[in-house]
């Protein structure tokens, strides 16, 4: 039977107010927004019993509201709990930003994006089917214990890109690739970074946010006026499932940027295929040598060399779909 676990819950008024929260419980406190991951690892206990939280700390009272899209001198400003549904429906992110408009719209179901929101959705936490066993069934290395079970397990979904320190656990998130393929930037209470510098790769850290630290919003420059960005995603059902690979690309105008995601402990770029589509028209052999060179660097595991082949398909018909426009 598992533990009827008891906690506070705090509406922050301010940012402030919950980056302190967050720093007096240090670490056993979680900020709380669309609370789809959140829900899910308080009914499923994946955890061991030290890492539960005390307190969660509401941010959707925080005023002003951090849920907006709005774009000023170039700029795409999108506030930290700005809901899926919204971006993936708003007609200047769809013109202007496809490929995040895109990947809005492909994160789980329906009902999910209604509630789930973008930082959410980029902190959710790395994880594989034993991290994520209901009652802490495998205590493996991310939550602190010795082995990693994928390793000789089943490791049909993990990384095909090396591992943190033993773990092949992977990130899932659907907005990754498309931040990092735009340029985004992630601002934070405290700093403002690089969106493919916001991963972390140590276990069990999934981003590089400290323990009194938030999102407050994501910056995304205007793509140049003939680059195209797409965004593509591989699951067993659609988009309800989280992905087996997707990615995103931004191609044209002298610029091409490819990330992928659910590859690696965090998300993949794929510089080597943008090296090859440097100086290059698009067409079906430089799309074909663009999806070469972004596996060519994958070490698979016992179990998961297929997913190579899923990698460069999609790589494949991401730089063709940039194409025209």
């Amino acid at each position: 039977m598992r533990t009827i676990r008891k906690f506070e819950f705090l509406n922050a008024r301010t940012i402030d107010e919950a980056v302190n929260t967050l720093a007096a419980y240090k670490g056993k406190a979680w900020p709380f927004a669309g609370g789809t991951d959140i829900l899910r690892m308080m009914r499923f206990q994946p955890l061991p019993e030290n890492l539960y939280p005390e307190v969660l700390i509401n941010l959707k009272t925080i005023s002003p509201s951090l849920e907006y899209i709005k774009e000023e001198d170039g700029i795409l400003s999108i506030g930290a709990l700005t809901k899926l549904v919204d971006i993936a429906n708003n007609a200047l992110v769809g013109e202007r930003y496809s490929a995040l408009a895109n990947a809005a719209n492909k994160v789980a179901s329906p009902q999910i994006r209604n509630m789930a929101t973008i930082s959410g959705n980029i902190c959710q936490l790395t994880h594989c089917l034993y991290f994520s066993k209901p009652d802490n069934r495998f205590h493996c290395l991310r939550k602190g214990g010795s082995e990693c079970p994928a390793q000789l397990g089943d490791n049909r979904y993990c990384s095909i890109f090396g591992d943190v320190n033993g773990c092949v656990a992977v990130n899932t998130s659907d907005i990754a690739p498309a931040l990092i393929a735009l340029n985004a930037r992630i601002k934070t209470n405290k700093r403002m970074v690089n969106a493919g510098e916001f991963w972390d790769v140590r276990v069990p850290g999934s981003t590089i946010l400290d323990e009194d630290e938030i999102v407050v919003e994501i910056q995304v420059p205007r793509p140049p006026p003939d680059a195209k960005s797409v965004f593509m995603k591989f699951s067993i059902r659609s988009s309800i499932d989280f992905p087996i690979v997707n990615g995103a690309a931004l191609i044209g105008d002298g610029v091409a940027r490819i990330a992928l995601n659910a590859v690696a402990p965090k998300p993949y770029r794929a510089t080597k295929a943008e090296e090859v589509l440097k100086g290059k028209t698009i067409d079906e052999t430089a799309a074909e040598e663009a999806a070469i060179a972004a596996v060519s660097e994958a070490s698979p595991l016992s179990f998961n060399k297929w997913k190579i082949s899923v990698a460069k398909a999609i790589v494949k018909r991401m730089v063709l779909n940039t194409k025209s426009r």
